[in-house]
């Protein structure tokens, strides 16, 4: 049950989709009926419920999804939603630095914590562990989705090179966090561009912030999820920096990533996630992070 304070409710105008799709792509959640309240506690792993707490890597690195405030302690929807899981079942969320965002998902399967919540998008790469040349490079990962965020461009006020599209990128530069669905996204946009006779240059960096000076610098546009990328328009002096440069792209869910082998705390996870959607909890959240666009209607596993 990690401690929150302070939980950053800065303006987002998040435009993302609603509903969680539930039809066919992975395991459908299942909910508590009104007559019979599950002991979720009792569906933890017993290794989990001896220990009391479980262990979630994470990178502070994406406000306002996971970052830490000026008391630096974690913060924003991730560990918040965390702090409520914890409450349902009896345990204590402690959430521990991975550093950079490339890090998080090895660091779970290398066995440094044992979840990684960090807004990471659910893929089907991502759960079948395929790289980005088709191969096998490690055994996938599970997920229990809880949110849904598509792609968002933040541009220089006034959008001056007119960039609305990931298409529209070619001939500039673009700013992105490196191991993500967006450094991906951009990494096959380049030789598109190079064919066409306008180079893409991509700008890799560690963390938002790292983008944003980037931005503000040579970048011509910052890929990222929707909510971040709102995030930094509505904030980054005052708003009065940078917009958004279209709509969102392409949403998918994110997920809280587990070990394959981790079927029995997936499940549990899943149904306490589902617990707090049902009972209001979920909204609350969602709605104290001005984030509640990106609502699902239930929470399922692998849902890419």
């Amino acid at each position: 049950m990690v401690q929150l304070t302070g939980r950053g409710r800065a303006a987002l105008a998040a435009v993302v989709g609603g509903a969680l799709l539930a039809s066919g792509c992975g395991v459908i959640g299942s909910g508590d009926s009104a007559h019979q309240q599950v002991d979720l506690r009792s569906l933890l792993p017993e290794r989990v419920r001896k220990a009391g707490v479980l262990t979630v890597g994470a990178s502070f690195t994406a406000a306002p999804v996971v970052y830490r405030n000026s008391r630096n302690e974690p913060d924003g929807l991730d560990p918040h939603l965390a702090e409520k899981l914890g409450g349902l079942l009896g345990i204590r969320l402690e959430f521990q630095d991975a550093g950079a965002f490339a890090n998080v998902l090895p660091g779970l399967l290398e066995g440094k914590y044992d979840v990684a919540m960090s807004g990471i998008t659910d893929t089907r790469e991502r759960e079948q562990g395929i790289g980005k040349d088709g191969t096998q490079v490690n055994p996938g990962v599970d997920f229990v989705d809880y949110f849904m965020a598509g792609i968002g461009i933040a541009v220089d006020k006034g959008n001056p090179k007119h960039i609305t599209s990931v298409e529209e990128l070619c001939g500039h530069a673009v700013t992105v966090k490196k191991g993500t669905t967006h450094d991906d996204l951009v990494l096959r946009q380049q030789p598109v561009c190079a064919r066409d006779g306008h180079p893409l240059t991509v700008m890799e960096t560690d963390s938002d912030n790292a983008a944003i000076e980037n931005l503000k610098g040579a970048a011509d546009a910052f890929i990222t999820d929707y909510p971040k990328a709102a995030y930094a328009a509505q904030t980054v002096s005052n708003g009065a920096a940078f917009e958004m440069g279209g709509p969102q792209l392409q949403p998918r869910p994110f997920g809280i990533a587990l070990r394959k082998d981790d079927q029995q705390l997936r499940d549990a996870l899943m149904r306490a996630m589902n617990r707090l959607i049902t009972d209001g909890t979920y909204d609350q959240v969602l709605t104290d992070h001005q984030m509640t666009a990106g609502a699902i209607q239930n929470s399922v596993t692998n849902g890419a």
